[in-house]
């Protein structure tokens, strides 16, 4: 199993934005220092707590700085830019890392984005199918372009202007072949979009605020679209995505990611309580659809969506979570705001050095005995 790291991220709003910004750079950097797989980074243009705004613009910064983390978006949100921008961005962007580079895709759920952008009113999830459609026959064909999908709002083409001899009309293709990994993160239970997901070989994300009895549900819709076309889901392929605190003993464990009252574990869920309220989207933290939203409190939330302990305790909580939802190929670590620097470390460190290499066992021994 792979470990991988994700952040939004989110930082209280009096911090400087130059000093969360660069704290945000040193956690991929230690990542890829302790040999995570990939570095997901999301994006919002309206959000004083959630604080990158582009994150193709923040992970350059970090192509020089890392040797072998895959730079991932996390996401591009697709409803917000034209795919020809996006497109040319992310395909450049590619020749820059020299292919390490993953496209996290998404709609854009954040509304006061939409608002900003004047298209709160639109169909954002058609907008988001609209631009990865034509993002990839960008990426699929060759000058001069015409792309013309039926109701599709974007329309492309160089035809009236292509000169070839002075490359004019022509829109790079990605250094890998045929193209990056994408990656769609899933937030809802049952979602029926990772079914798409599997047909286009889009490979799910599932999110760290999301409750884990809910995943296996990602993992049969993706091996449903997978089966549609005549594909085998590949295990390799799933993220799974949780928020873990790792410490030296349980003490300061239960302390810092979960009781004290400055803890980022508890700031990051009060921002995504408040958020879901707002957004009326509490359904992702509810255990079934029909319980109360009074009973979806910030408690209940931290008891169901905080994994936090020594080594030992990490590793068992870990390992019971793949019993309940079944194989995965990466565990996905969600960054927090680093209120404490050294414990923040300290945890990432631990869950490289010790609680994965013991969970990997653990799943070694289990394949051995079957």
């Amino acid at each position: 199993m792979r470990l991988g790291y994700f952040t939004m991220p989110v930082h209280p709003m009096q911090r400087s934005w130059a000093e969360t910004l660069q704290e945000d750079r040193a956690a991929i950097i230690l990542a890829d220092k302790l040999g995570f797989y990939d570095a997901f980074v999301g994006e919002h243009l309206t959000d004083a707590c959630e604080t990158v705004t582009n994150s193709l613009l923040f992970h350059a910064t970090l192509i020089d700085a890392t040797k072998n983390i895959k730079l991932a978006s996390g996401t591009c949100n697709l409803s917000q830019i034209h795919p020809v921008v996006i497109a040319a961005n992310a395909a450049m962007f590619d020749h820059l890392s020299q292919g390490r580079f993953i496209m996290g895709v998404s709609a854009g759920a954040l509304t006061s984005d939409a608002e900003a952008l004047d298209i709160l009113d639109e169909d954002r999830n058609k907008m988001f199918a609209e631009a990865i459609d034509v993002i990839l026959a960008i990426w699929e064909r060759d000058p001069p372009y015409d792309i013309d999908f039926p109701d599709n709002r974007y329309k492309v083409s160089t035809k009236r202007t292509l000169t070839p001899e002075l490359g004019i009309g022509y829109m790079g293709k990605p250094f890998q072949k045929p193209r990056p990994e994408i990656v769609g993160t899933v937030v809802a239970p049952f979602s029926p979009g990772v079914v798409l997901m599997g047909k286009r070989d889009f490979h799910p994300l599932s999110a760290n605020f999301l409750l884990a009895k809910h995943m296996r549900s990602h993992w049969q819709n993706y091996a449903k679209g997978k089966a549609e076309v005549g594909e085998t889901a590949k295990v390799a392929d799933w993220r799974v995505a949780r928020t873990i605190f790792v410490a030296d003993d349980d003490k300061t464990a239960l302390r810092y990611g979960r009781e004290d009252a400055n803890s980022p574990y508890r700031f990051y869920f009060d921002q995504m309580l408040g958020k879901m309220k707002r957004g009326n989207r509490l359904y992702v933290f509810k255990s079934h659809r029909e319980q109360p939203d009074e009973e979806i409190t910030h408690d209940f939330v931290m008891d169901h969506c905080v994994i936090h302990g020594s080594v030992n305790k990490v590793v068992d909580a870990i390992l019971k979570m793949r019993e309940e939802i079944g194989d995965f190929g990466e565990l996905v670590y969600a960054g927090m705001d680093w209120v404490d620097p050294a414990l923040a470390k300290r945890s990432m460190q631990l869950l490289a050095e010790e609680v994965m290499p013991r969970v990997n066992a653990a799943i070694g021994k289990s394949a051995a005995a079957e």
